[in-house]
């Protein structure tokens, strides 16, 4: 399947979902694409507002109903890095090569001290914006907290996606082709940074693998 008919496909999913169940089918799609990353909000979210603008629905129900779905699935994500635990996380890590424990310690350490700040913007960062809630789970950070970080930078990409498919129209395919470049920026950047990482790595092999324990 391209991506172009993937992306279709989609649209179709969600406006089917919107048609049945109004704008709480805007959040359960946006809930469902915090859980499974390849749907893209880029598509459902700049839908959710045309079909706003056209007045099948309100464009406030569809921001709080998409920021709503945004928060249960980052919870949900949030549970499962909660489950997985540190004590996990660092027994699966021991078991893999070129990782080390001291890597984890020094993750665990940035984590902590800027969690919120990491909650908060990755949330507007294709990608990121899922996957961030495991972390915040593995460290347990508190959920107050979670939740708060968690719905303003949801609300904040939401309104951005949502008000842009609005004002667009029928030309709200335009959002998801800039967001896709941004996607591709941060892919490249992640690749690269992976990349410097294996090379750090194998440079010294001799880095002992047992760090600090809690």
């Amino acid at each position: 399947m391209t991506t172009q008919s993937f992306a279709t496909t989609v649209a179709d999913w969600a406006v089917g979902l919107m048609e049945t169940l109004g704008a709480p089918g805007a959040g359960v799609a946006i809930a469902l694409e915090n859980l499974f990353p390849p749907l893209p909000s880029e598509v459902i979210l700049p839908l959710a507002g045309f079909t706003a603008a056209q007045g099948t629905l309100v464009l406030w129900h569809v921001l709080i109903w998409t920021t709503a779905g945004s928060v249960v699935g980052a919870v949900l994500l949030y549970g499962l890095g909660a489950w997985l635990g540190r004590d996990r996380l660092r027994a699966i890590v021991d078991r893999m090569p070129l990782v080390k424990l001291e890597d984890v310690d020094k993750a665990e350490d940035w984590f902590n001290r800027h969690g919120d700040w990491a909650v908060l913007i990755g949330r507007v960062i294709p990608i990121v914006r899922s996957l961030i809630s495991i972390p915040a789970g593995v460290e347990r950070m508190p959920l107050t907290r979670f939740l708060l970080f968690t719905t303003l930078g949801s609300g904040v990409w939401n309104t951005l996606l949502v008000g842009a498919g609005y004002l667009l129209g029928d030309q709200w395919h335009i959002v998801e082709e800039s967001v896709g470049v941004f996607q591709k920026i941060v892919i490249v950047v992640v690749v690269l940074l992976i990349v410097w990482w294996l090379v750090k790595t194998l440079r010294n092999p001799d880095r002992p693998r047992h760090a600090r324990q809690r």
